[in-house]
């Protein structure tokens, strides 16, 4: 029955395919011996409240910072992702935090998908966390792809609605199952129950992430960066998305989303549900880039929309520098319509 399904869990792996290139996967590692403790923010991890490290970088600017930025990576990706993100906004005067999500990047049990609730929970403590070392300062979440979904489901949360000054949403990871045809559902419901551990490659999928090849071509040669992936870790992938469409509603919180019409990797439709699902009259803005993929911010134009990112979040009612902010009915039209 597998080898009957295998054209369409290639489709399926499409939810996977957030880089072009990347590494196989090291035996599993013995997980840690956890307990509970106080989150802790160090120089070069911070400690969860059940004592699992998440490695993390800082980009700091040269004089005070006048806001903070908690930075979500997306899926087989790692902290790295920011690279070109953190400078430029520290440049801007907004210190920039990133760190590898639990189950990417250098931490224990790389692979291995931790759950909707528990990549919540560690957004959470970090928020919390960056909090306490910034009292004065507003706090952004900045969420590529499935880090866009789990900001979703964090700031969702009216607890911690109120820790957030604003979200930014790029090209965020919300596919959800109810988005999808029925045999793709199917399909994946059988390969998390027969194969959970099957790790294809996704070699075949002749998806494009971004027009930066030599960027696409560097991930594939960085040891960090996931490319077999678990059939398990793609239906917890869609497990978030379900979480994060269904938050979308609560997203009460000040948020810029961002999204490229040549995003080859999460469509249009279920972009255009979580923008109709938005709470009405809330205080979001949106741009569309007509020419931009999947990762906006490492595309060969990335570097509008990082200046995008940086003008919205030291004055939101400005116009975005890139002009491509879109009404109402211009996303209706290229979103929705186009579906």
């Amino acid at each position: 029955m597998l080898s009957i399904c295998l054209p369409t869990l290639r489709r399926l792996l499409a939810l996977a395919v957030l880089t072009a290139a990347g590494c196989s996967l090291p035996p599993q590692q013995e997980s840690l011996a956890l307990a509970p403790q106080q989150p802790a923010l160090l120089e070069h991890h911070a400690v969860m409240d059940d004592g699992y490290e998440l490695p993390l970088q800082r980009w700091l600017p040269a004089a005070e910072p006048v806001a903070v930025v908690l930075a979500l990576h997306g899926f087989n990706d790692y902290r790295n992702a920011f690279a070109g993100v953190g400078p430029y906004l520290a440049s801007r005067g907004i210190v920039t935090y990133a760190y590898d999500q639990r189950g990417f990047g250098a931490t224990v049990d790389r692979g291995y998908w931790p759950g909707t609730a528990r990549m919540v929970a560690d957004a959470r403590n970090m928020i919390e966390l960056l909090r306490a070392e910034h009292p004065d300062l507003p706090v952004y979440l900045l969420g590529e792809s499935m880090g866009g979904a789990v900001s979703i489901a964090t700031v969702a949360q009216e607890a911690v609605r109120e820790l957030v000054d604003g979200v930014v949403l790029v090209a965020p990871a919300v596919w959800a199952r109810q988005t999808m045809p029925w045999y793709q559902r199917w399909a994946l419901a059988v390969a998390r129950t027969v194969a959970p551990g099957w790790r294809p490659t996704g070699h075949s999928l002749k998806r494009q992430a971004s027009d930066n090849i030599e960027m696409l071509r560097a991930l594939g040669r960085d040891p960090l960066v996931i490319k077999k992936t678990r059939i398990d870790a793609v239906a917890g992938l869609a497990d978030l998305m379900d979480t994060a469409l269904a938050s979308a509603s609560r997203l009460r919180t000040r948020t810029l989303v961002l999204y490229g019409e040549r995003d080859e990797i999460v469509p249009k439709l279920p972009t255009c549900r979580m923008l109709q699902t938005l709470p009405e009259g809330g205080d979001w803005k949106l741009a569309l880039y007509p020419d931009g993929y999947h990762m906006l911010t490492r595309d060969l134009n990335g570097q509008r929309v990082i200046a995008d990112i940086a003008t919205w979040i030291l004055d939101p009612q400005q116009p975005l520098p890139s002009g491509f902010q879109a009404d109402h009915e211009d996303w209706l039209h290229r979103l929705c319509q186009q579906a």
